[in-house]
């Protein structure tokens, strides 16, 4: 399937190659035919899959370690962000990068992961397991979107905390509610920044985490 003009815009914004906007492609055509089978996305975003997808997160590749650097994405579902991340991450650094780590507990979600990166020729580890039966793998970065509240996520999280984690969470109109769970963690900073993709969307990236090295 040939590449439309929303495509080209967001392979623009994001700055990609050729060959990363046909990985990308490979990617959102292996998303419309495992549609078919699971649901691994809502059915109404499938029109806008490359704003509703594709750029939402492929805008925080710039916020993802250099190539040695460990990424986990929890509750990988279709691959959104950790999917995105590993072909954007091809594109810059090639074999060199380290594989994205997919942690989803759906048996049939990671087949669709499996497939989804070998298509694209991404290099993938994915988890099938439950975030919290993971031992510490001391990710450099953890990504989540469409997950659950903020609090959830770092209680869920909290076993992989150590100095130097940057969690980077996609959220959306009750991000500012959500953040009021900070008052628990004192020594975390927060950088909000606006989405690209909805005006209500927000991207919350969190450091200064203490915990087992």
């Amino acid at each position: 399937m040939g590449r439309g003009h929303a495509a080209e815009d967001v392979c623009a914004q994001l700055d990609v190659s050729r060959e990363t906007a046909e990985r990308l492609q490979c990617y959102v055509d292996t998303l419309a035919k495992w549609q078919r089978k699971i649901n691994l996305v809502s059915r109404t975003t499938l029109d806008e899959v490359w704003t509703r997808h594709i750029l939402d997160c492929g805008q925080i590749h710039r916020l993802m370690p250099g190539p040695d650097g460990m990424i986990m994405d929890i509750g990988a579902g279709a691959g959104l962000p950790g999917l995105v991340l590993a072909i954007m991450r091809h594109g810059q650094y090639g074999d060199s990068a380290s594989p994205v780590t997919l942690v989803e507990s759906d048996q049939r979600k990671c087949a669709f992961l499996g497939v989804a990166a070998r298509q694209c020729g991404v290099t993938i580890k994915i988890a099938n397991e439950r975030l919290e039966r993971l031992p510490h793998l001391k990710p450099d970065v953890i990504t989540a979107r469409a997950l659950a509240s903020i609090e959830v996520l770092l209680n869920w999280t909290a076993a992989q905390h150590h100095d130097g984690l940057k969690c980077v969470f996609l959220k959306g109109a009750q991000a500012d509610e959500e953040l009021t769970c900070l008052a628990d963690y004192p020594n975390i900073k927060l950088m909000k920044t606006p989405s690209l993709t909805s005006p209500e969307g927000v991207v919350v990236e969190l450091t200064g985490f203490m915990g087992s090295v």
